[in-house]
């Protein structure tokens, strides 16, 4: 500006200089992120508005981006300005910083920061929408990791969101929904957001007009009905209507899946059903799944919901009320498998209640399983046969419904499946289906029994269980045991005696219990060892159970030497038949030998074994008479002549001729080869029981004698009497010691070369010799009668008499008394049970006489049999 002078002249102003210490502005304008990064230290705002916005506008671009940023150091920086005054700084560094929490890499580093406070902050009501968006993109993505899930809860994120569930932002919703989705996985969580009436907000997103915050709706829910408490919280505030309205709706086909699931968890709660079904969902709810719905996804869920809920029995009641039944029956007829092997689950457990039972079979469900035992699915083939095992159960109707629609033979095939599970299943069916007669003949005509013997061998103790209770089940008949033994199976069925689970082993001696009704099977299963390990189980207090006892005692009365061997007492109902042996009372744990055991050992001075045999065989014909001792009768070749073995070469005639000499010396060298021949086929035969022909003799002399006596009481008297003189006679009790019987047993043994000796051979018997005998003999001819083991070498027989009636008491029955028949010292003599006579017979420990001699001499001998042993 000019100004005049004085002198009339212009003159410039002259302009003030502008303060040191003053920065003139500057624009600037950068390519580079590193500078844009280090713009965010710098205390203009301008400067960090215009770099928070070009960061957030880089990051968006991509995940490279991103991981520049974050090596750059950008994170530490934009979380300090998230807090800042400046609503513009505030905004865009929210939302940068939402955007590079997206990444995983750099969600590891934001957990390094406290930043969490002030993104929770930016929820607040008074927040613009896109910092609200921006911000529970983040906790959404930050939710993901459990630690974040716990820091967001404890600082408060959660009512904020609940709030945020009702914003008009649909993006804000789907974030506050994503991030409760993920936080309430977490109980504690769970616990805060019912706490905080989140549930209401929750169920109005379900009628959103976007699906995706439909089904993180669904989402949430479905984790929240885990819990019973949030489940009844749920139904109080309506869910089940809510959810029906999903269901009723045909554009939300898509949501029907979850919707139903959340449903489902809701009738896991017994008030909940109550609730429910008063309302009407419920009904609605089964036509749904029966009829309405085409998604097998959808009807899968519900089906499972069904089965998990009916495990309750007061639901299960409910359940069959509103004829749950029924649309199961539905579901077993669909063309998806999955549906229905969730179906069969569903009837196995509704089954357990008796009414449902019914229902099933009214309703045509037990014909519809049995046509999906021959499915081509594994896993349909189990469910099915497991429903059939649940209906069957206590419900004789059930099984034979099974039968009316020939459902057993698809069920014995079962037993060959390699699935463990069907063939249990398959197992229990069949065995409760053979509690009934007719129906165990149609079972063991498809070869049950043969069957059975596979899963017999399985190593999967349920299948072991349910197999021997099949063979409880079909062993009661006498074919079931003849296939049984035929195909193996006894074999297998003993090994299970020795299983450690004690289930397995319990019905394994049920089943040996049966199968011990005939004397074929039970021999069968001695031979196996089976009453060894019988011994053992019962010998154990853990082991043992009521029908290992009962076992061992079935066994034991269809093998009288067995029973006598180890209880030392046969009843009258014990009959003594040919093969009864005794080698004297044994032990629980020792070893029973069998016969033909005993006679391969070397002659020794044990007890020898007493043998009771009338049976003629090919074998020896006279007691005692060894193969050895007896000519062999040699056929010649070329004709019928016989020659004896005692044939030598002095007994060859003579020959002038050198070639009549020649032709004799062949024909005795035949001869020697074929006597070697019969030598060796002698030695190879097998063994097998002398033929007693003495014992032979004395059953024909009292079937003659005896038998025809007009009492019992005689009939008695006189065996007794027959017996003592087969025996040495009656001997003084004083005399006792002098009666040699000890040395003629050793006598015979060393005679006989065995250790066994036939009943008949005795000629100088004691009281367990002649006790023996006169019960081999009372059985033949039908005289009831007992043998009883004692100590001391002692043995005796108890009788049952009827003594004589008062001629005025005609008419009435009076019980028979016990006898013991002495048949030692006053033969025939019968002594009451309860009489001092009888108790001094029984054991000489009470014997009345000072220094007897008859106890010293037992008492030597059992002495001289232990040193011996």
């Amino acid at each position: 500006m000019a100004v005049r002078n004085r002198m009339g002249k212009k003159q410039k102003k002259e302009v003030e200089p502008s303060p040191k210490d003053t920065f003139n502005s500057l624009i600037i304008e950068s390519k580079n992120v590193h500078t844009v990064v280090l713009m965010l230290d710098s205390p203009e705002d301008e400067i960090l508005l215009k770099a928070c916005e070009a960061i957030y506008k880089f990051a968006e671009k991509g995940d490279e981006n991103k991981m520049n940023l974050l090596a750059l150091g950008a994170i530490p920086r934009l979380a300090k300005l998230i807090p800042h005054d400046d609503k513009q700084i505030h905004m865009y560094a929210t939302m940068a910083f939402g955007v590079m929490a997206t990444h995983s890499e750099v969600r590891k580093s934001m957990r390094q920061l406290d930043f969490l406070p002030s993104i929770i902050a930016c929820l607040a009501p008074d927040e613009d929408i896109v910092v609200q968006e921006l911000a529970t993109l983040c906790l959404a993505s930050m939710s993901i990791d459990f630690i974040s899930k716990v820091e967001i809860c404890e600082k408060g994120g959660i009512e904020p969101l609940i709030y945020l569930l009702s914003s008009p932002d649909p993006d804000v919703q789907k974030n506050s929904i994503e991030c409760i989705s993920n936080l309430v996985k977490d109980a504690v969580s769970r616990t805060s957001f019912t706490e905080m009436s989140g549930i209401f907000p929750l169920l109005r997103l379900l009628i959103s007009e976007y699906p995706i915050i439909q089904h993180l709706a669904l989402q949430t829910l479905i984790t929240i009905s885990s819990d019973a408490e949030n489940r009844m919280t749920l139904c109080l505030h309506e869910a089940h209507e809510s959810l029906l309205q999903v269901l009723e709706t045909p554009e939300f086909s898509d949501l029907h899946a979850d919707a139903l699931l959340v449903l489902a968890n809701c009738l896991e709660e017994e008030d909940n059903v109550m609730l429910i079904r008063e309302s009407g969902a419920l009904e609605k709810f089964l036509s749904f799944v029966a009829t309405t719905s085409t998604l097998s996804q959808a009807q899968k869920h519900a089906t499972k919901a069904i089965t998990r809920s009916a495990r309750n029995s007061e639901i299960r009641q409910i359940f069959h009320l509103d004829n749950v039944e029924k649309a199961l029956v539905v579901l077993l007829g669909t063309n998806n498998d999955g549906v229905r092997i969730a179906a069969c689950e569903a009837v196995s457990v509704m089954c357990e209640d008796a009414a449902s039972k019914e229902t099933f079979r009214t309703e045509e469900g037990i014909l519809r399983l049995v046509s999906l035992l021959t499915s081509d699915n594994e896993e349909m083939k189990e469910a099915a046969a497991l429903a059939l095992a649940n209906l069957t159960t206590a419900n004789s109707s059930n099984a034979s419904a099974v039968f009316d629609v020939d459902g057993v033979e698809p069920l014995v095939k079962l037993l060959a499946e390699s699935r463990d599970g069907t063939v249990a299943n398959a197992a229990t069916a069949i065995t409760n289906l053979a509690l009934q007669e007719p129906i165990r003949a149609s079972i063991q005509s498809y070869g049950a029994m043969t069957a059975i013997v596979e899963p017999l061998k399985s190593s999967n103790t349920l299948v072991q269980s349910k197999a021997a209770l099949v063979v409880a089940s079909l062993a009661c008949d006498a074919n079931g045991r003849t296939e049984l033994r035929n195909a193996g199976g006894l074999e297998p069925l003993v090994e299970l005696l020795n299983s450690d689970d004690d289930e397995v082993r319990r019905n394994a001696c049920w089943a040996v219990l049966v199968c011990g009704k005939d004397e074929l099977t039970t021999t069968e299963l001695c031979k196996l060892g089976v009453l060894e390990i019988l011994q053992e189980i019962n010998q154990s207090s853990q082991n043992r159970n009521s029908f290992s006892d009962a076992a061992v005692d079935r066994l034991l009365d269809h093998n009288a030497a067995l029973k006598y061997i180890l209880t030392g007492y046969l009843s009258s109902s014990d009959i003594i038949t040919d093969g009864f042996y005794d080698p004297g009372q044994m032990r629980a744990d020792q070893k029973i030998l069998t016969l033909e055991e005993l006679n391969n050992e070397e002659l020794n001075q044990h007890r020898p074994t007493l043998l009771i045999n009338a049976k003629r065989t090919d074998g020896p014909q006279m007691a005692g008479i060894s193969t050895e001792d007896k000519p062999i009768d040699i056929p010649l070749t070329g004709g019928n002549r016989f020659i004896s073995n005692r044939i030598s070469v002095r007994d060859k005639p003579s020959s002038k001729g050198k070639s009549k000499g020649k032709r004799e010396e062949e024909k005795l060298k035949e001869e020697e080869l074929l006597q070697t021949k019969a030598e060796e086929e002698e030695k190879n035969k097998p063994w097998e029981l002398p033929y007693d022909v003495l014992f032979d003799a004395y059953i024909s002399e009292i079937t003659r004698n005896i038998l025809p006596l007009p009492s019992t009481r005689e009939q008695v008297v006189s065996l007794a009497t027959f017996v003592a003189e087969k025996m040495g006679g009656p001997i003084h009790m004083d005399r006792l010691h002098e009666f040699t019987w000890e040395f003629h047993i050793t006598e015979l043994k060393f005679e006989l070369k065995s250790n066994i000796i036939p009943i008949g051979k005795i000629q100088k018997g004691i009281y367990y010799h002649r006790a023996l005998l006169f019960k081999a003999l009372a059985d033949r001819i039908g005289i009831s009668s007992s043998l009883v083991r004692g100590e001391y070498s002692r043995a005796w027989n108890v009788v049952m008499l009827f003594d004589h009636h008062p001629q005025d008491t005609t008419g009435l029955l009076f019980p028979p008394n016990e006898y013991i028949i002495d048949l030692m010292h006053r033969v025939g003599n019968l002594m009451r049970t309860d009489s001092p006579d009888a108790t001094h017979y029984e054991s000489c420990t009470s014997c009345p006489h000072t220094n007897c001699k008859c106890c010293k001499q037992l008492s030597w001998y059992l002495d001289h049999l232990e040193k011996s042993s």
